[in-house]
């Protein structure tokens, strides 16, 4: 990629994962790796453009299904698509159909946008992520043979030690923690050929490792508060994301809509966003790129 490439645009699709949980803000809002990499992007690029249309517990049929043509209609100089690890995560789990699926998503995506970033995502070290890192490992092999083919790029987080300790994981194990986030935003920023700020990779420092009681309470308090709440939402059917619309998705009109920086041109992350009006210049068509 090229070293201090400028990027107009931004339209991140996925779940959980990309919409930022469990990075909670004051405001009851998640700011999440995505955000992180849009308020940087803004920072280096006046008039910078940018849309989440990520929900939590989405599957991949979904996120075809709800995401995918509304992030193609943008045509954003990068779009993100990380998905189908929840579907990996399921007991019964159909490959092919996951296959399929993301098969179809890039490429609907990648013809509409001037890069399109992909990504084997990370995992927290435990007994989950050895129960299914099969599957895993078998969409992570499907990701980087699509992006050789439609000239994605690849986000290699999978074997990061640094992103694998706990310690970078919320208390419900499967969302990481601002610094999580943080990190990610580095991974893909260096990816799309920008200078690094940070080395993502680097350990957390060692710590001495909790009691034998510390733990016990801590796997007690995650089973009440996110284990069993999970598994009750498998065996009825109900997902945590149902109702829910991405951050700039209009589900009424039933499209996506940008965000700008509220003040433009300032050298610093983007801290507040405003909703772009109609008649503003869109994005790369608009901009002639």
């Amino acid at each position: 990629m090229e070293i201090n490439a400028s990027y107009t645009s931004l339209v991140a699709v996925g779940d959980s994962f990309t919409e930022g949980m469990s990075d909670l803000l004051p405001d009851g809002s998640y700011r999440g790796w995505a955000d992180v990499l849009a308020s940087r992007l803004a920072a280096r690029t006046p008039g910078f453009r940018y849309a989440n249309l990520a929900v939590r517990g989405k599957l991949i049929a979904q996120i075809v299904d709800e995401q995918v043509d509304a992030a193609a209609a943008m045509r954003a100089d990068v779009v993100t698509l990380v998905g189908g690890l929840n579907d990996t995560l399921r007991p019964k789990c159909d490959m092919g159909m996951v296959r399929g699926r993301l098969e179809e998503a890039v490429e609907r995506l990648a013809p509409s946008c001037g890069q399109l970033v992909l990504m084997r995502s990370p995992g927290r070290d435990g007994p989950v992520l050895d129960r299914f890192r099969p599957r895993m490992e078998e969409l992570f092999a499907l990701v980087d043979e699509l992006a050789a083919r439609h000239g994605a790029l690849v986000v290699d987080l999978y074997g990061a030690p640094a992103l694998g300790d706990p310690r970078m994981w919320d208390v419900d194990r499967l969302h990481l923690t601002a610094e999580g986030h943080r990190r990610v935003a580095e991974a893909v920023w260096q990816k799309l050929g920008l200078p690094p700020e940070s080395d993502w990779r680097t350990p957390l420092p060692a710590s001495a490792p909790a009691r034998w009681g510390a733990r016990r309470v801590a796997d007690v308090r995650f089973a009440r508060q996110h284990l069993l709440p999970w598994i009750g939402r498998r065996l009825t059917g109900r997902s945590s994301g149902d109702g829910r619309a991405g951050a700039q998705f209009d589900a009424e009109l039933g499209r996506a809509f940008w965000v700008t920086p509220e003040a433009d041109g300032r050298a610093a992350p983007v801290a507040t966003w405003r909703q772009v009006e109609s008649g503003e210049r869109g994005a790369r068509d608009a901009s002639g790129s």
